[in-house]
């Protein structure tokens, strides 16, 4: 095991390291493409501090386009790893946040703060919250069996407690008469636009520990992948670090939920490429899945603010325009 461990942190390094590289280059154009058309050579020359100062570029830039980036980044990472959590413990690459309802749950209580008034942080983050861990007891509770890792049970469950979210979702749009019925249906398509730095800054206090939790764990994980037994036997407490996992993850989803609405998908795209491309080891994976589904809800991002001929449609547009083919190949693979 000693001699496994410095192949380890230097994979680990190399890994994280170019991820971080396609984070960068993909937050450079999030920064540099957009609807005023400034061009990637003066938003490079502003970063950098050369050339001509332009008040309007700075505001574009550090207002308006940084904290979306910023937003775009914790939001990707966050749902990668909510996906890579759930496969984990379901052993099922299907598995993710907004396929098993999770997100949909979140959805329901965040609608519901938003209507009874609350503010973002705290109000609408803990209905959120409790909308999720409400939605996750009662996919377990339908999944019926003595053990919370049945995972055919437990992903139908989560497929039909999810279109029941969605149903529920569209009878409380239907009660909102006034003019927020426009921005929640805007919302619930992933929408990256409505948020300032403070928020950002309260969003990343609440994830990035959660980032620190998994990776902790993420050892536990490669041993629930050999079964229930074997990770007993290596001595992992199975039904604690199992309500750990579900319980962290819940909140990091319902916090992004509560912040940005539903973006779907993101959870199935990036742990399935980055498992091919690095391996099934959760210590590599768990960083990779951060910045890696930090690029990714980032170019996803961009695409939605420039594919449109005018003003800029949801990333949850594109993510679940990606997403949904995926989902129906692995489908079709894992009925073979």
């Amino acid at each position: 095991m000693n001699t496994d461990k410095p192949l380890l942190i230097k994979r680990l390094w190399v890994v994280s390291f170019s991820l971080m590289l396609v984070l960068l280059a993909a937050m450079f154009l999030g920064l540099s493409l957009g609807s005023s058309q400034s061009g990637i050579k003066a938003v490079f020359q502003n970063l950098l501090g050369i050339g001509p100062h332009d008040p309007m570029l700075d505001t574009i830039i550090w207002k308006i386009r940084f904290p979306r980036v910023l937003l775009a980044t914790l939001v990707g990472g966050t749902l990668s790893l909510g996906g890579l959590v759930f496969q984990a413990l379901l052993k099922n690459p299907l598995a993710e946040p907004y396929i098993l309802g999770i997100s949909g749950g979140s959805a329901i209580g965040a609608i519901i703060g938003i209507l009874i008034g609350l503010v973002r942080f705290p109000g609408v983050s803990l209905t959120a919250f409790s909308g999720s861990i409400g939605t996750l007891l009662l996919i377990l509770v339908m999944s019926s069996g003595q053990t919370i890792l049945k995972k055919d049970a437990l992903l139908l469950s989560g497929v039909m407690v999810n279109a029941f979210c969605g149903a529920i979702i569209m009878f409380l749009v239907s009660l909102t008469q006034d003019a927020r019925l426009h921005n929640i249906i805007f919302w619930l398509m992933g929408d990256l636009s409505m948020v300032d730095m403070p928020q950002v800054g309260i969003l990343a206090a609440m994830l990035v520990p959660c980032f620190f939790l998994l990776f902790w764990f993420s050892n536990s994980m490669n041993l629930l992948l050999m079964g229930k037994e074997m990770a007993q036997t290596m001595g992992v407490n199975v039904k604690a670090v199992t309500v750990i996992l579900l319980v962290a993850t819940s909140f990091m989803v319902s916090a992004t939920v509560s912040y940005c609405g539903l973006v779907g998908f993101v959870g199935l795209v990036v742990p399935h490429l980055l498992r091919l491309l690095f391996g099934p080891d959760h210590r590599v994976l768990v960083p990779a899945c951060v910045f890696g589904g930090g690029a990714y809800l980032v170019f996803c991002d961009v695409l939605a603010r420039t594919l449109p001929d005018q003003g800029e449609m949801p990333a949850g547009v594109i993510t679940a325009m990606i997403g949904a083919p995926l989902f129906i190949y692995l489908l079709k693979r894992t009925r073979r």
